[in-house]
């Protein structure tokens, strides 16, 4: 048996030696949970003003628009009432797309959406569909999907105006009303982040993203510009350039240097 003079206690001049720079200050047990405590009130906080933006999300006017106009699928032409599947409300995302462009050069931002949105089961146990809409021709966005490994469905709205069509990079969201279709709520940017879940997680880290505009403790790793993990070359280096591709595509069987 240990003699208790012998048993190992962490002092404050303990932990101030094994402070490492740039790093997060090492402290016991105690006061970490009251440090972590502290911030769990600013999150619920948080998560409180979300629910309260949510209510007011539900309570916006909505568009009605025609939903027998056609977009083309994997079947061929379809109404956009189609996509809804006998369901009464539809999420799309509105994936950017380059004409006669490899796969490589599809848009890497989209690509971080795509990723993130390969399964609906929970959106279908709720009474919701969800597709992709892009405009690019879909003899060209078929081999895509294939060679992405995505099983959602996907449809061209090429030549289409909003709210199917339109710009693309948005969240989008539709309710049905027997024949008749609307747009409820879009959003872009930063807003569509609700869909990375890998950017949640980060953002729990230490080191949050690795990005430069990061508001970030002295010391800390500087960061590199946004986005610098969502085209990589093979050896997983940022590269904005022809040996690049969107960082999932390296996942992706066939995907080899340039």
């Amino acid at each position: 048996m240990r003699h208790p003079e012998d048993t190992m206690t962490t002092t404050h001049d303990d932990q101030t030696a094994a402070a490492l720079p740039g790093r997060p200050p090492v402290v016991d047990q105690a006061t970490w949970q009251a440090a972590r405590d502290e911030l769990l009130l600013r999150e619920k906080a948080h998560t409180r003003e979300g629910d309260a933006i949510a209510a007011a999300r539900r309570r916006l006017p909505m568009v009605e628009f025609d939903g027998t106009a056609e977009v083309v699928g994997a079947d061929g032409p379809v109404p956009f009432l189609d996509l809804f599947q006998g369901r009464d409300e539809l999420v799309v995302y509105k994936h950017m797309w380059h004409d006669d462009t490899p796969h490589q050069g599809q848009c890497y931002g989209c690509t971080t959406a795509a990723w993130h949105l390969q399964d609906a089961s929970y959106l279908n146990a709720r009474g919701v569909s969800f597709a992709f809409l892009t405009e690019g021709r879909w003899e060209e966005v078929a081999p895509f999907v294939e060679f992405m490994g995505y099983t959602q469905p996907w449809y061209s709205v090429r030549g289409l105006p909003e709210p199917i069509g339109g710009e693309m990079g948005y969240l989008t969201c539709y309710l049905r009303e027997g024949e008749r279709t609307f747009l409820t709520y879009s959003t872009t940017g930063r807003g569509c982040e609700r869909v990375n879940a890998s950017m949640g997680l980060l953002d729990m880290t230490p080191y949050g993203r690795g990005e430069v505009w990061e508001d970030k403790p002295e010391g800390w790793p500087e960061g590199r510009a946004a986005c610098w993990s969502w085209k990589t070359d093979a050896d997983g280096e940022p590269t904005w350039g022809r040996t690049g591709r969107p960082t999932p595509q390296w996942t992706r069987p066939g995907a080899t240097r340039l």
